[in-house]
């Protein structure tokens, strides 16, 4: 996967529907969705599905996880805006998925 600038999971969404020339009713209808909830998703105003995510993935041909990632990315840097935290809880929470891995497969 090719190395994008840094952008939102709504931002990133609409760039590729507008890079791939469709409507927003378009992808909306293959989402099976209003086309307004598409436009608030594109603009963050609010957070789509897994499967709409999935069906993201298949619409513009992109790999599920990446996507996944970045919505996932989206939520944590969300969080921690709105705590006013610092960059030293995310080393945190990495120690933190560590050790529930461990705890999940041990």
């Amino acid at each position: 996967m090719a190395k994008r600038k840094i952008s939102t999971f709504g931002e990133y969404i609409r760039q590729l529907r507008e890079n791939a020339g469709l409507p927003l009713r378009k992808v909306a209808a293959q989402l099976d969705i209003d086309p307004s909830i598409l436009g608030k998703i594109e603009r963050n105003d609010r957070q789509p599905s897994k499967e709409q995510i999935k069906k993201l993935a298949v619409i513009f041909d992109q790999d599920e996880n990446y996507l996944l990632s970045e919505y996932l990315s989206d939520q944590i840097a969300y969080k921690v805006l709105e705590e006013e935290s610092n960059f030293d809880i995310l080393k945190v929470a990495e120690k933190k998925v560590a050790y529930l891995k461990t705890k999940k497969n041990g």
